[in-house]
């Protein structure tokens, strides 16, 4: 064990995503459980600029678990960005008696905690909190499996006034750079045809599909959109089609911030809890600049440089061919 860690600083950054309250509850928990001293740091990055921070015990954290959103609550920190803003950071977090951190969040989060952890040396581990999934290392992120049984309830929804009226439904979820969310649950909720960033998919093409979806005589229509789709968002794509296509009366859904927030699922609190866990025991055998994440069943750790810019990330080929096959 790594005698020289008093107390861990925790904090989450970035985007919101169900599991984070969860996640910091197994941090909290099990640092106590070693004998360590726990801060929560508030609004992320900022927090730690401002001296945001306080004492957690373990009653800090009792009725979180099924909580969306994050008690620490999140920002976006652009002073951190600088040098003179780390340095304040840091001075802040050592003032408080903070030996390590684990920090919670996405991409921004972790290009932040890898510069800080290398300038200041002090001990960081990353949890991947962000619905997106898009972080080489571990197979799911906090939040995704949630975001997607909201997406998946929306559709199924959507679908049933889709089929009542003969319309085709441009649905729009979130993902500026993945299409996670997008392909799993077009494949899950039924598409017809999935837009996404990672391959482009031109009008006429996705014309041709619907225009093949008419003549089998479909009664409703289902497009996913990415947000980070080529095309220009789900209302871009619904005008141009529109234009060459009014066979079905089109209309369009932007589901937005509806994704990042309730209840975390089964598969999020479990996951949030290990991950958690996982973080903690970690730093204690003194690792640091690692991501904790889940590859099949097992819990392992990436370091956070090759977890940020590993190119080996990518959606699964056969899922992106499914959704031609099974869309007939």
């Amino acid at each position: 064990m790594n005698n020289s860690i008093k107390r861990i600083g925790v904090f989450t950054s970035g985007g919101d995503a169900p599991g984070m309250n969860a996640c910091i509850r197994a941090v909290v928990r099990t640092a106590i459980y070693e004998g360590k001293k726990v801060s929560g740091i508030l609004h992320g990055y900022q927090g730690m600029i401002d001296k945001n921070i306080i004492d957690m015990n373990s009653r800090s954290v009792s009725n979180i678990l099924q909580l969306g959103g994050t008690i620490l609550k999140t920002a976006r920190c652009l002073d951190f960005r600088s040098p003179e803003g780390r340095q304040k950071a840091y001075h802040n977090i050592k003032a408080e008696g903070i030996d390590a951190l684990v920090a919670i969040g996405g991409d921004g989060t972790f290009t932040g905690a890898e510069v800080f952890s290398r300038e200041f040396d002090i001990p960081v581990v990353g949890i991947p909190g962000t619905i997106d999934n898009d972080l080489y290392g571990s197979d799911f992120t906090l939040g995704y499996d949630t975001a997607n049984n909201t997406v998946i309830d929306a559709i199924d929804k959507i679908r049933d006034t889709a089929a009542s009226h003969d319309r085709l439904f441009f649905i729009e979820v979130m993902g500026r750079d993945s299409g996670c969310i997008a392909l799993n649950c077009g494949i899950a909720g039924g598409a017809e045809a999935i837009l996404l960033p990672e391959k482009e998919t031109g009008i006429d093409e996705l014309i041709a599909k619907l225009e093949n979806a008419a003549k089998d005589k479909k009664t409703s229509t289902i497009v996913i959109v990415a947000e980070g789709d080529k095309n220009g968002g789900a209302y871009n794509v619904a005008k141009r089609v529109q234009e060459k296509f009014d066979f079905y009366d089109a209309k369009v859904t932007i589901l937005g911030h509806l994704q990042r927030g309730g209840s975390p699922s089964s598969f999020d609190r479990v996951l949030a809890s290990r991950l958690g866990f996982a973080a903690v025991k970690n730093l204690l055998r003194g690792e640091t600049r690692i991501m904790v994440g889940l590859r099949g069943n097992e819990i392992v750790t990436t370091p956070l440089e090759e977890a940020l810019r590993s190119k080996e990330f990518k959606l699964a080929e056969d899922m992106i061919e499914m959704t031609n096959v099974l869309a007939i």
